[in-house]
C-alpha cells in the first residue's frame, strides 16, 4: 500500500464515514431481523427487542439510530395493525428527540405527521403524542408548535373529516388555501345554507385575532370563489362577507375612523354570533391601535374562550409570519 493511501485510510474524515457506514450496516441487520420477528407474529418479543436496542442506542449517545430504528419500526407495527406497540415506539421517537435536543427539521416534522397519520384516531395515544410532538417543534420560536406540522395534521383530520379539529390546526398554520378548501366541504356536509358566510367568517378574524393578516386574505378569497352556494362577489349577496370584504381592506389600511364606522354599520349581521365583536375588539387592538378595554363585558365561558384566542404577554410586531408564530395562543373553535 502506498504512503498516499495508508494517509488516506487513517485520516479521521475516512475514518468518521468508515465508522457511519458500520453503524448503519448494523442498524439494517437489526431491523433485518426485527421485520422476520414481526412477520412471523411475534409481535410481543419484537416489541421488547426494540425498547431494549432503543435504551442501548441512548446509553451510547447514538440518538439518530435510535430514532430511526424506532420509527422504521413504527411504521412496521402500523402495517400489521399492532397499534399498542406502534405507539410506544412512536413515543421513543419523541424521546430521543427531546433528549438529544435534536433541531427541528421539516425531515422529522414529515415523519411525526406520518406516525400521527397512522395511528388510531380515536386513541388515546394519539392525544398524547400530538401534545408532546407539538411542544418538542416549538423550537424555542413558536409556542403552539410548528405550523408545518400543524398544516400537515390538518390535511391528516381533514381526510378523516374530522373537520373542527382540522380547522384549529389550520388556524396555526401558514396555509389559507388548505383552510378554505377544507371550510367549503365542511360548510357542505355539517352546515346549514344560511351558514355557508359564517364558517369563513370566523377563520378570517381568528386568523386576525392571531395577526396572520395573509392567511385570513387567503382563506376568504378561496373560500368565496369556491363554495357552491356562495355567488361570484364582491360585492355579496351576504352582508356579512361584505363586512369582511371591506375590514380585509381597512386593516390593510389601517385607519381607525374607516374601522369604526365598518363595525357600526354591519353590527346586526354581527349580532348573529357573540363573539364577533368581541373578535373585532382585538383586531383593533392590533391593527388599528385601539387601547384594550379595562375589563371584558363577557365573564365566564366567553371571557375564557377569549383570553385563550388572545393569548397573553404580546411581544412588538416584527414580521407577519413571526408575528403568526410567535403570537399564536389557544383557540377553542367549537
Amino acid at each position: 500500500m502506498s504512503s498516499e493511501q495508508e494517509a488516506l485510510r487513517c485520516s479521521p474524515a475516512t475514518t468518521t464515514a468508515s465508522s457511519a457506514a458500520r453503524n448503519r450496516g448494523g442498524v439494517q441487520r437489526v431491523e433485518g431481523k426485527l421485520r422476520a420477528s414481526v412477520e412471523k407474529g411475534d409481535y410481543y418479543e419484537a416489541h421488547q427487542m426494540y425498547r431494549t436496542l432503543f435504551f442501548r442506542y441512548m446509553s451510547q449517545a447514538k440518538h439518530a439510530e435510535a430514532r430511526e430504528l424506532m420509527y422504521n419500526g413504527a411504521i412496521l407495527f402500523f402495517s400489521y395493525n399492532q397499534q399498542n406497540s406502534a405507539a410506544d415506539l412512536s413515543m421513543l421517537v419523541l424521546e430521543s428527540l427531546e433528549k438529544s435536543e435534536t433541531k427541528v427539521e421539516e425531515e422529522i416534522i414529515e415523519h411525526l405527521a406520518k406516525l400521527f397519520s397512522l395511528t388510531d384516531p380515536n386513541s388515546p395515544e394519539r392525544v398524547a403524542f400530538v401534545s408532546r410532538a407539538l411542544k418538542w417543534s416549538t423550537g424555542g420560536s413558536s409556542k403552539l408548535g410548528h405550523p408545518k406540522f400543524h398544516q400537515l395534521m390538518a390535511v391528516t383530520l381533514w381526510k378523516e373529516q374530522n373537520y373542527s379539529e382540522s380547522r384549529y390546526h389550520f388556524l396555526h398554520s401558514s396555509d389559507g388555501e388548505g383552510c378554505a378548501q377544507m371550510l367549503v366541504e365542511y360548510s357542505a356536509a355539517r352546515g346549514f345554507r344560511t351558514e355557508v358566510d359564517m364558517f369563513v367568517v370566523q377563520a378570517v378574524l381568528q386568523f386576525l385575532c392571531l395577526k396572520n393578516k395573509t392567511s385570513a386574505s387567503t382563506v376568504f378569497e378561496t373560500y368565496t370563489d369556491k363554495h357552491p352556494s356562495i355567488e361570484k362577489g364582491p360585492p355579496f349577496v351576504q352582508p356579512l362577507l361584505n363586512f369582511i370584504w371591506f375590514l380585509l381592506l381597512a386593516v390593510d389600511g389601517g385607519k381607525l375612523t374607516v374601522f369604526t364606522v365598518l363595525c357600526e354599520q354591519y353590527q346586526p349581521s354581527l349580532k348573529r354570533d357573540p363573539m364577533y365583536n368581541e373578535y373585532l375588539d382585538r383586531i383593533g387592538q392590533v391593527f388599528f391601535g385601539v387601547p384594550p378595554k379595562q375589563s371584558s363585558s363577557y365573564g365566564g365561558l366567553l371571557g375564557n374562550l377569549l383570553n385563550s384566542l388572545m393569548g397573553s404577554g404580546e411581544e412588538e410586531e416584527g414580521s407577519e409570519e413571526a408575528q403568526q408564530q410567535e403570537d399564536s395562543s389557544p383557540i377553542e373553535l367549537d
